[in-house]
């Protein structure tokens, strides 16, 4: 399964580390003000409680959450919509930009300026997304062929261990019925969402090209309206 590469280690580092915790609970709790218009209750709504999980990995406050989840109700908050852009990086790799926006006009403009500055450009809809399929991605805190063979038996459609975790990936559908089998089994699962990932990758072995891709994704990571930036490069340690 392609999707395996540094940056995706790199993204997860971050978002442990990340100093700007008051912009991240902001895209998050527009994520989650999305979802709750599809119902209040998590247990009835699966992306409501993806968009809660992936929250509180990142120590959001109940406080937030729930003011989050009453903005749906809110005539401000119904001009959130989610959109997809699609662009090139540095080597020609390409890049599927995901947003949560109250504001199209406005992100739009921030998103093509962060790939022109950095050496990317923004591609017409369709040029790259073909390349990529929507699979259901969950991070589990484990190790060994006994997990593996879990996760496998759990329904999910490949498993990579790496760094002291196992990365699933599932049939988009299928998304939360293997993360309720898994933690079912006694997996911990750390991260359960919705990803883009590449169907094969571009390999990058050269450090400067890598070092613009990187630069370019870091640039649009830092937009507050960014909710998931994924690339089909192949970043080498």
């Amino acid at each position: 399964m392609a999707g395996h590469n540094k940056w995706s280690k790199i993204k997860r580092q971050k978002g442990v580390n990340d100093a700007k915790r008051g912009a991240v609970f902001t895209r998050i709790g527009n994520q989650i003000a999305i979802a709750a218009r599809g119902g209040a209750d998590p247990d009835m709504n699966p992306s409501l409680a993806l968009a809660i999980e992936k929250a509180r990995a990142v120590n959001m406050p109940n406080a937030n959450i729930e003011r989050a989840i009453a903005r749906a109700d809110d005539k401000n908050a119904a001009a959130l919509e989610e959109i997809t852009y699609e662009g090139y990086g540095p080597g020609g790799v390409g890049l599927i930009i995901e947003t949560a926006t109250d504001n199209r006009n406005r992100t739009f403009p921030e998103v093509k300026t962060a790939l022109v500055k950095n050496g990317g450009r923004i591609a017409d809809a369709g040029s790259v997304m073909f390349q990529f399929a929507r699979k259901g991605v969950i991070l589990v805190n484990a190790t060994g062929e006994d997990a593996l063979l879990e996760i496998l038996d759990a329904g999910a459609e490949d498993a990579i261990e790496e760094d002291g975790a196992i990365t699933v990936y599932t049939d988009q559908k299928d998304l939360m019925k293997v993360r309720a089998a898994l933690l079912e089994a006694g997996l911990e699962v750390k991260e359960a969402e919705l990803q883009y990932v590449p169907n094969s990758e571009i390999e990058i072995t050269d450090e400067e090209t890598q070092a613009k891709i990187m630069k370019v994704m870091d640039a649009l990571d830092d937009l507050d309206d960014v909710v998931n930036v994924s690339t089909n490069a192949s970043l080498s340690e």
